[in-house]
């Protein structure tokens, strides 16, 4: 997504749309007899309606409907959403700097951020938060914490906080900062290797400058091959997309370029310098769940030859947006031009029908172990397999995958690329599959609460590792009596045990909760790096494909 600011003094919310109508474009309508028929309904509606009328929120609906008359992608900003996206992409936001979680009826500190206020004052993971600026704060709405925590930078909030060991309640006066949003959840060796992983989960206007961080600091642990993982990464800055990709890529390379149905939205996005790492062994992680700049940096790696894509078909969104900003807080997105990877492939999926859109509809998913193989004929017989068993689970279904949708492309080496139904990747690997058991438990957030109530014993695991994370992975057990007090717990929550599924998923349920304990001591990055180097089925498979990323990048071994 491209974000360019238009900022503009609007006296009237009406008057953006006649400012966007009021340009050199041609319609088989009249523009100007189509804007008076906007206002003569609604300055009726305003007069007559039996009810007074809100003038905002009928307007706000006029707009909301006027783009999801458009694509999927353009969409208005009310001022609240405007808000949480500001901080999202700009990575970082103002506020106390803590995680928490409901259990039961109590927000619970999971961990404070690192280098935050509340970490300065003394707050620890487990802590309960009682009070807020003297105001009972049991039973408070998940939603709204936030808006008790966060606040303007140099504000100060008063927090009650009951501790283990402590009888009294303990008050801490902490006052708001500005706290970061990190792009990179992830970055390490995995033991015994020369492979390194980041793990990346937008594109935010610091994710390149982590990346740079990320990478540097691995190669001084003796990285040699990297996986790049963008599963569940939605996108972001298209600018930032661009240096990403640019750091694997030569100069010249042709990255992403863009067309619009007006020329100053053509743009091509050229690599100008020939990147630091180049020349580094390369695999790239996605799945349904990474779009747009996620699905340009692979889809210039994949066109490119530079690496090998691993995982499940990308979501399938090749569309770019412009953000106008209307002046009285609230936004809304355009989308003015379609993008195109390397190959000359837009990877957009069909829209027309929105609700099979938002389904995930149109996109190839091959089986589990597939290699695009680049023939044809093999596309449309996996193709055809998959739209018969979907009819046969549901005759009337539209999720049909419609092969005049497909685009096919050629990399630079050669190989056939497919466009229209997101990046599909060059090895099939489908993800974990969680029993029921595993699905309630999370719902229930019975991790989170057996930690904090049976093991928060933090200190004494510090003291125990010396602080010394990879220590703690390497040595660490959950031992069987753990797991019958997680049971115990499970099960005075109405989770019904089901022992088959707790052997198919004991291995998750370990790390999980092993996992949970890092993160109370050594914040989340700590609980990520204990999934990826040790159960995570798509990453185990990808470490073994580095031979194939080497051929197809025609590096040396």
């Amino acid at each position: 997504m491209k974000k360019r600011v238009i900022f503009g003094s609007l006296v009237l919310i009406v008057g953006f749309i006649l400012g966007v109508l009021i340009t050199p474009l041609i319609s088989g309508d009249s523009i100007y007899d189509q804007f008076e028929k906007y206002k003569k309904v609604f300055g009726i509606t305003v007069k007559n309606y039996v009810d007074e009328v809100d003038t905002q929120k009928i307007n706000e609906a006029a707009i909301r409907g006027m783009l999801n008359e458009l694509d999927p992608h353009s969409v208005y900003i009310d001022a609240k959403e405007m808000k949480d996206v500001e901080e999202d992409f700009q990575g970082s936001f103002e506020g106390i700097g803590v995680q928490f979680d409901i259990i039961n009826d109590t927000i619970n500190i999971i961990s404070p951020i690192s280098g935050g206020p509340s970490e300065s004052v003394g707050i620890q993971s487990g802590d309960k938060i009682v009070t807020i600026d003297k105001e009972d704060a049991i039973g408070i709405e998940r939603a709204d914490v936030p808006k008790k925590l966060k606040g303007p930078k140099g504000t100060q909030v008063v927090l009650g906080i009951k501790r283990e060991g402590s009888k009294d309640l303990i008050e801490f006066t902490i006052i708001r900062d500005k706290i970061p949003l990190y792009s990179v959840d992830a970055s390490f060796m995995f033991d015994n290797t020369d492979i390194g992983f980041i793990k990346v989960n937008r594109f935010a206007s610091n994710t390149y400058s982590e990346l740079k961080e990320a990478l540097s600091d691995l190669k001084t642990k003796g990285m040699k091959k990297l996986i790049l993982d963008l599963r569940g990464n939605p996108g972001g800055f298209l600018q930032q997309a661009y240096y990403m990709a640019n750091e694997f890529l030569n100069s010249g390379d042709t990255i992403v370029y863009t067309k619009g149905r007006r020329p100053e939205f053509d743009e091509y996005m050229i690599a100008k310098t020939t990147g630091d790492n180049v020349k580094l062994p390369l695999i790239v992680l996605v799945n349904q769940g990474s779009a747009s700049a996620s699905e340009i940096v692979s889809g210039s790696i994949q066109d490119l030859d530079r690496g090998l894509i691993v995982g499940t078909t990308t979501f399938g969104k090749g569309l770019v947006q412009r953000q106008y900003d209307i002046g009285d807080g609230t936004a809304f997105r355009l989308t003015i031009s379609r993008y195109f990877t390397a190959s000359g492939r837009s990877i957009q999926r069909p829209y027309k029908d929105k609700l099979d859109y938002r389904k995930l509809a149109g996109r190839l998913e091959l089986e589990e172990g597939a290699n695009i193989e680049h023939a044809l004929d093999k596309v449309k017989k996996a193709i055809e397999e998959e739209n018969k068993k979907e009819l046969e689970k549901n005759p009337r279904s539209k999720n049909i995958f419609n092969l005049d949708s497909l685009s096919i492309n050629y990399t630079r080496g050669k190989r056939m690329v497919l466009g229209g139904g997101g990046i599909t990747p060059d090895y099939i690997i489908k993800s974990d599959t969680l029993t029921d058991l595993s699905v309630n438990l999370r719902i229930k957030r019975i991790f989170y609460e057996f930690v904090t109530n049976n093991l928060h014993n933090g200190s004494q695991i510090k003291e125990k590792y010396k602080n010394d994370f990879d220590k703690y992975r390497a040595d660490f057990k959950v031992s069987d009596k753990m797991l019958v007090d997680f049971r115990k717990l499970a099960e005075s929550k109405d989770i019904k045990w089901d022992d088959e599924q707790f052997k198919q998923d004991k291995d998750f349920i370990q790390a999980e909760i092993m996992g949970t304990l890092a993160s109370s001591i050594w914040g989340s990055k700590a609980k990520y790096e204990l999934f990826y180097s040790s159960i995570d089925r798509q990453i185990q498979k990808a470490l073994t494909l580095f031979p194939e990323a080497i051929k197809i990048a025609n590096l040396k071994k």
